[in-house]
């Protein structure tokens, strides 16, 4: 929770630059999320245009989303414990220098490093950004209108990103790093105008677990390289044992590390909600579903179908369209059904949608054949995202819900990371002679992972207002589809609803 004196004091020295304030922030948020998704289009070009190999393309996306869920949790302590303004200003400078470098470089590895170097700073982003929202605005009507709007533009950002790097892609696929380049570099230039200074600090520091935030990054990051290598490599080549065996030592170690530090980047008291648990693990496997979706869909318009990079951003429309229509309704589902039931219809919805792309071969129709899947998929989406969000953080204190917002969001994007590495991997394994049967093999694969996710959400989500297990009480039906009215996207922004409600509010209100 914000302190009161601090809010009252950036309150009033922004004054009437609240809403360019509101602008800024949401800027850089839409840019955030519009980065996940707007490679997607353009990577045939990078293929046919700098030679990259198939481990090669998957890195462009999941450096990015590995690297962003990795480093969340220590990007939002940095934001507490070194400024807010600094944090966002300074990641951002980061993040458009990694995006202008990325536009010239010719070499794959640069251009992957560019991509992880990126979501390493959005990850020092987002939470300095909400932060920022939170401690601006009063508490209330002002402030629940910030954080809807901020919700939003995460949810636009990254539909704006799949349709956009069609547009991108057809004039020169560079244009999908120097585009972002531009809008970072005029927020950047907004910054010191539109976000009051940080307040100075006094006294000591509390700890940084740096350590801690390298140890989970790097067991993660050495997990998706396994999965990506071991096609080529053989699952039991002594790079593929080596790589995971240091990855689970790192990932225990990251355990260990959070049990004995005095202030741990991660309170693992929290996981002892079984509904907070269980969102975790359910946004897990819904990011590797959509996003490891998005990864094998978008190669198989262009490559199998052969649809231009235009066209394959348009073919994505209507999904999209069916998300935003779907987010109008589930509060409603939410306040009559609880949790579960749109949790579980969702994911079970999403995983169709994708399976039915086993239907595709080398000249699908796109009414008869793509447009249902598409459609099918975007409802499943808008039915599920809400509800594991608000999931999230039911019964979470005050004190713990930013940490339990960062954990949603750190699960989507590793989520998002793995998704695509198994995608990827799966698409390896039959090689280019294999054809449409290894298009069919990935599709299946995080298909299996959304319906694995409703499995979950079906076993741990309870009913809402029904007392969690480990005496955390759910949320009442009423509150969290108030929470749920227009929920973040798939990777920006706070687990907050279009109305504006956001987490902490509703936990004081009864959610």
């Amino acid at each position: 929770m914000s302190d009161p004196q601090a809010t009252s004091r950036t309150a009033g020295t922004l004054g009437g630059r609240k809403g360019i304030a509101l602008l800024v922030l949401c800027a850089q948020l839409f840019l955030d999320s519009m980065d996940v998704s707007l490679m997607g289009v353009a990577l045939p070009e990078l293929k046919d245009d700098l030679g990259l190999s198939a481990e090669q393309l998957q890195w462009i996306i999941s450096g990015y989303a590995v690297a962003y869920g990795g480093f969340l949790l220590l990007g939002g302590r940095a934001a507490d414990l070194f400024g807010r303004r600094r944090m966002f200003f300074w990641g951002t400078a980061v993040f458009a220098v990694a995006s202008l470098a990325g536009g010239f470089v010719s070499d794959g590895t640069l251009l992957i490093i560019s991509r992880v170097i990126k979501g390493v700073a959005a990850a020092f982003i987002a939470p300095a950004a909400l932060s920022i929202i939170m401690t601006t605005f009063k508490e209330g009507p002002e402030r629940n209108r910030a954080v809807g709007i901020f919700s939003l533009t995460g949810a636009s950002g990254y539909a704006a990103g799949l349709v956009l790097s069609g547009v991108l892609t057809q004039l020169n696929w560079r244009l999908t790093f120097f585009v972002p380049f531009v809008i970072a570099a005029l927020v950047l230039a907004a910054v010191r105008y539109a976000i009051s200074p940080d307040p100075l600090r006094t006294g000591e520091r509390p700890g940084f677990d740096a350590f801690g935030a390298l140890t989970a990054t790097g067991g993660v990051l050495l997990l998706v390289f396994a999965v990506t290598r071991a096609p080529e490599v053989g699952w039991g080549s002594a790079t593929t044992v080596l790589s995971l065996v240091t990855s689970v030592a790192l990932l225990v170690a990251f355990v260990i590390i959070q049990s004995r530090r005095a202030e741990p980047l991660v309170q693992l008291s929290i996981f002892r909600s079984r509904t907070v648990s269980t969102a975790n693990i359910v946004g897990l496997a819904w990011a590797c579903a959509t996003i490891g979706w998005q990864f094998v869909a978008l190669l198989y318009l262009q490559q199998v179908l052969d649809y231009n990079a235009l066209g394959a951003g348009a073919a994505i429309v209507p999904m999209a369209a069916a998300i935003l229509i779907t987010v109008n309704f589930t509060p409603r589902l939410i306040n009559r059904f609880g949790l579960r039931v749109p949790a579980v219809a969702g994911l079970l919805l999403q995983g169709l949608g994708i399976l039915l792309f086993l239907r595709a071969d080398e000249s699908s129709d796109y009414v008869t054949v793509l447009l249902p899947a598409l459609i099918l998929h975007g409802i499943g989406n808008g039915l599920s995202f809400p509800s594991f969000n608000i999931a999230g953080v039911s019964g979470v204190a005050d004190e713990q819900q930013g940490l339990a917002t960062s954990l949603i969001q750190s699960a989507l994007q590793l989520g998002g990371g793995l998704g695509v590495a198994v995608a990827a991997a799966v698409l390896a394994t039959g090689g280019d002679e294999d054809g449409l049967a290894s298009y069919h093999r990935a599709f299946l694969a995080v298909g299996i992972f959304s319906l694995a996710g409703a499995l979950a959400a079906g076993l741990g989500l309870g009913p809402a207002g029904k007392p969690d297990p480990d005496g955390a009480d759910a949320p009442e039906a009423p509150d969290a589809a108030d929470a749920a009215d227009a929920p973040k996207g798939a990777t920006g922004g706070p687990a907050a609803a279009p109305d504006g409600s956001d987490p902490a509010v509703l936990e004081r209100e009864g959610a």
